[in-house]
């Protein structure tokens, strides 16, 4: 699945309701709760916080997952194309960091 297909998804599954999307201040809140959700998890998993024994294990992927649908809220809501800003962001990344670290090719 592209990210335009990920965006017509989300739009779909957003407009069987009244309510439609929420604020762009709101979706940012949820958006920043997701990835909590996910820091949490990996905190468990990789960092100083295992989890308590009787807590059952996360799901890392599925927390990744929810940030996306969110992203594509939060894109479809603002008339923003993901896939076009993704594009965007690489060709910044690869001018602005090109030299930036050791290519594999150069160990």
């Amino acid at each position: 699945m592209d990210l335009r297909e990920v965006q017509a998804e989300v739009d779909a599954w957003i407009g069987q309701f009244a309510e439609g999307y929420w604020h762009p201040l709101s979706i940012l809140a949820r958006l920043i709760e997701e990835v909590g959700e996910l820091a949490r998890e990996l905190n468990h998993r990789y960092g100083e916080k295992p989890k308590k024994p009787d807590e059952p294990p996360g799901d890392i992927a599925l927390e990744i997952g929810d940030i996306l649908f969110i992203l594509a809220c939060y894109a479809n809501s603002l008339g923003i194309d993901l896939a076009d800003a993704f594009r965007k962001t690489m060709a910044k990344y690869r001018q602005r960091d090109s030299q930036r670290w050791t290519r594999k090719a150069e160990v």
